[in-house]
């Protein structure tokens, strides 16, 4: 199977290249962003040695599926679709938060919460929560966007004090969110799906708001199953669960979780490929359409031809 670990294109118009951990993004006329999601993987922080086939496109279009349905609550990014790896946008400032939003107890919010914080981001929590329980209603955490390192819990108050984000502009993030969080619930709901958490990006451009870079994704959200979730809450059981958690499991269960002297295991042909299968089922389970799986297998020209072409129309 032929993916994409890395590309060197040379589009017409390119005025710069920034590699990040999972995606290569062009900059054309320093009007638009081509931005390649390729098949590399990153848990812990740490960009994993083998590409995952089929891993990006599974992202980019779970991502341009979302972004088109919710595309009546705020405008995005987007300007073309051209190939199943391949999303063009016009170009934003980005706020320089993440609005992080979460309707259950899971993860980072739980961790905090079971080392005995019932603070997250400002935000009150109340006692006798399990992990995984519901919230009383879903809660915003937002997070500071580290150019370098992790990205660090604030809250509403020391963003606006700060002056990461004005008043007037930062509750319209939140209203956003709120959106958002509401719409993919709904539509998780419909496949079967809970949306526990997720997270979104906003920027500016002359003077306007849009929704950035991926929504709803399984490497920026955190679903459950929804059948047999409330039987699994009530004995105290771990969630079904749909995102790539499956992926740091398999790392941590190996001695790896991205700290100094470890090493990553290796990631054999039989490995690589029950990833890439989970990703196909992903997008299966997140969509409800069958995934498809582009013909021919010079992945790099087919992406180069796309771009160039819709690149020309624009």
């Amino acid at each position: 199977m032929d993916a994409i670990k890395e590309t060197h294109f040379n589009f017409p118009g390119q005025t710069s290249f920034y590699k990040g951990k999972v995606r290569d993004v062009y900059t054309i006329d320093n009007k638009y962003l081509v931005m390649v999601v390729t098949d590399r993987i990153s848990a812990f922080d740490v960009v994993l040695p083998q590409p995952i086939p089929y891993k990006g496109q599974v992202l980019n279009q779970i991502a341009a599926k979302f972004l088109k349905d919710t595309a009546d609550i705020v405008p995005n990014w987007v300007a073309s679709v051209p190939d199943p790896s391949v999303t063009i946008g016009r170009i934003c400032e980005p706020f320089k938060v993440e609005m992080v939003i979460r309707g259950y107890l899971a993860g980072h919010a739980w961790r905090e919460y079971s080392a005995g914080k019932r603070e997250v981001c400002g935000v009150q929590l109340p006692e006798g929560l399990k992990e995984n329980d519901q919230l009383p209603q879903p809660i915003i955490t937002p997070t500071t966007k580290a150019s370098v390192g992790h990205d660090e819990d604030i809250s509403r108050e020391d963003i606006i004090a700060k002056g990461i984000v004005d008043s007037a502009e930062y509750e319209q993030l939140e209203r956003y969110t709120r959106a958002l969080y509401q719409r993919g619930t709904e539509i998780a709901a419909k496949q079967g799906l809970i949306l526990v958490d997720t997270k979104y990006e906003f920027g500016k451009a002359d003077g306007q708001i849009y929704l950035i870079d991926e929504i709803h994704t399984p490497d920026s959200s955190r679903y459950f199953y929804s059948e047999g979730y409330a039987e699994r809450q009530e004995k105290g059981e771990p969630q079904k669960q749909l995102s790539k958690e499956f992926v740091r499991k398999w790392l941590i269960e190996n001695g790896f979780q991205g700290k100094n002297g470890q090493t990553v295991p290796e990631m054999t042909p039989e490995i690589v490929n029950s990833i890439s299968e989970r990703y196909i089922e992903l997008y299966n389970h997140i969509t409800g359409e069958a995934f498809v799986k582009p013909e021919g297998t010079d992945v790099l020209k087919r992406v180069e031809d796309n771009v160039n072409s819709a690149l020309a129309g624009l």
